[in-house]
């Protein structure tokens, strides 16, 4: 039976990838800091789940959790690293530890979900490692600054591990995609004017059905849409001194 290590899987995209893995008969380990959401998600997906709650910032809390989901099963085919926190705000009226937060668990969680699952994936042919992106990987969001940082470096880590770790027979590849309609982009405490301008015309259930894709087919870069597939296209094709104005458009500045 094929397995998948899931992040953030008490709610929105982590939830719906494990529902999506789980119809198709793979053994999923459910991974989040609420305990509660995850019992209730591995009671209705009955045998096919495993809870494992874990902070993805505690380095050795998470190596422990994939390490128990994974020796059940000799290996693991795929960790999907779905958990991440987003802040909408100016960056000067942030305070600078909720802004360091976004960098430990959407960067060193991802560093240490990719980490500790090697030794693991590496037993089964075809492994893939998986991690949400953005497109706010591709030009920095005004109000969001360090959740689009830390996703270039989401991309800069997939691109460099894509390369580094096809030896070990791993694929490393990541998710693209606008606003997404879960509870960090519905239900901020303050929402950036790019919401209202992009508008949120992306489910949850898209994006798992894109990283089932991921774990079948060999992109370094998956788009949900051809919209964002576009809005990345039209940004790698403006000279630099231009980009900007695409983004204030798109981010009202």
């Amino acid at each position: 039976m094929k397995s998948i290590f899931i992040t953030g899987a008490a709610s929105g995209i982590g939830r719906e990838t494990a529902r999506r893995f789980a119809r198709e008969g793979w053994r999923v380990g459910l991974s989040d800091l609420d305990s509660p959401a995850l019992a209730a998600l591995a009671h209705e997906l009955s045998d096919a789940a495993r809870v494992h709650p874990a902070d993805v910032a505690d380095e050795q809390g998470l190596r422990a959790a994939i390490a128990d989901f994974c020796g059940a099963g000799g290996g693991l085919d795929a960790l999907f690293n779905s958990a991440g926190i987003l802040e909408m705000a100016l960056f000067a009226e942030t305070d600078v530890a909720r802004l360091r937060q976004i960098i430990e668990v959407n960067v060193n969680g991802v560093i240490n979900g990719i980490h500790a699952a090697i030794p693991w994936l590496e037993r089964r042919p075809g492994a893939t490692i998986v991690t949400m992106g953005s497109v706010a990987g591709i030009y920095g969001v005004p109000e969001e600054a360090v959740y689009s940082a830390s996703k270039f470096a989401v991309r800069g880590l997939t691109e460099a591990l894509n390369i580094e770790l096809d030896a070990k027979g791993i694929w490393v590849c990541d998710v693209m995609v606008a606003y997404v309609a879960t509870p960090m982009v519905e239900n901020p405490q303050r929402k950036a004017k790019s919401v209202d301008i992009l508008g949120v015309n992306v489910t949850a259930n898209q994006v798992a059905q894109t990283v089932w894709s991921a774990t079948h087919e060999r992109r370094v870069h998956w788009f949900v849409t051809e919209a964002d597939a576009a809005v990345a296209a039209q940004v790698d094709q403006t000279p630099w001194e231009d980009r900007a104005a695409i983004m204030r458009a798109i981010s009202g500045f």
